[in-house]
């Protein structure tokens, strides 16, 4: 006769395993796997969003620790538009941007083709002076190009920013050289073999293929113009009417004795139009990013 033995009871597994699941497993994987990038994401993703929350309190609530709002005064962005030119300082901001990146690609992508593909007495004594000109910082040469264009009548205006342009970028023809050598000199020959003039090349052949690399300059361009704080500051502050939004949001604080509600919803509408064009271009920005930068 055989002993019945009864089965051991069921060990109680702990309230929290009960959830966790193969999907709360995954979950707790994925975080770990990328608790470095969402780390640096809430670091730059953190103070934008203290910029908007601030933007949308009241005057008495800003300057409490809160970083809630109790009442969301979306009046405050329209307060912005009729307590300052800020309508007028981003048409400057524009025309700046606008004019100073159309010129930069043309004066800069003849140059970086040039260098990347013709072979001439002196290129690399050229290239050499590209580079230098970028380690050179702007506020060396500042006194005696203020004095040019003090002597020329346009202080007080935007051209001393945007004329200058016309002569290329030093970086600008640094990074275009660098992805225009990894073109293979086969697709140039072949056009001159078809009969295509050097300039009919740059334009049909070499253009559609550098593509990525001319929108991420360009893009580099235009964000530096609009984030300028420093040439419309010497050449454009003596005139009120040609600020740009850098200029007119440092002012801004002084004119409005630090309303930081007002002075944030201001930051927050300068820096939309940027956010919205590297949201539309992010694709072809970092791919341009990528092939000056892997293959050069």
């Amino acid at each position: 006769m055989t002993a019945l033995t009864t089965p051991a009871p069921l060990a109680k597994r702990p309230a929290g395993a009960a959830a966790r699941g193969p999907r709360g497993r995954a979950v707790l994987y994925w975080i770990a796997t990328h608790a470095l990038a969402i780390a640096l994401s809430l670091m730059f993703v953190g103070p934008l969003v203290f910029v908007a929350l601030t933007a949308v309190m009241s005057n008495d609530q800003a300057l409490t620790g809160d970083l809630w709002p109790r009442t969301w005064n979306w009046s405050n962005f329209a307060d912005v538009f009729a307590r300052s030119q800020l309508l007028a300082w981003l048409g400057n901001t524009f025309l700046y941007a606008g004019l100073g990146t159309a010129f930069m690609l043309l004066s800069s992508i003849p140059v970086a083709y040039a260098m990347a593909r013709f072979r001439f007495r002196g290129r690399r004594l050229a290239f050499l002076a590209v580079i230098t000109m970028m380690m050179l910082p702007p506020q060396v040469v500042a006194v005696p190009v203020y004095l040019i264009w003090a002597r020329l009548d346009l202080t007080g205006t935007l051209w001393p920013l945007i004329l200058p342009m016309l002569f290329g970028d030093a970086f600008s023809i640094f990074l275009l050289r660098q992805f225009l050598v990894t073109i293979p000199r086969e697709y140039t020959e072949a056009a001159r073999v078809d009969g295509c003039s050097d300039f009919r090349t740059l334009v049909k052949v070499i253009l559609p293929m550098a593509r990525p690399a001319i929108a991420a300059v360009g893009l580099f361009q235009f964000f530096y113009c609009w984030n300028d704080y420093y040439g419309p500051l010497l050449y454009a502050q003596t005139n009120e009417a040609n600020w740009t939004l850098s200029l007119g949001l440092a002012s801004f604080r002084a004119l409005h004795s630090v309303q930081w509600n007002l002075t944030m919803a201001a930051t927050l509408l300068v820096m939309a139009p940027v956010i919205i064009v590297f949201f539309f271009a992010q694709r072809v920005f970092i791919e341009g990013v990528t092939l000056t930068g892997v293959k050069g």
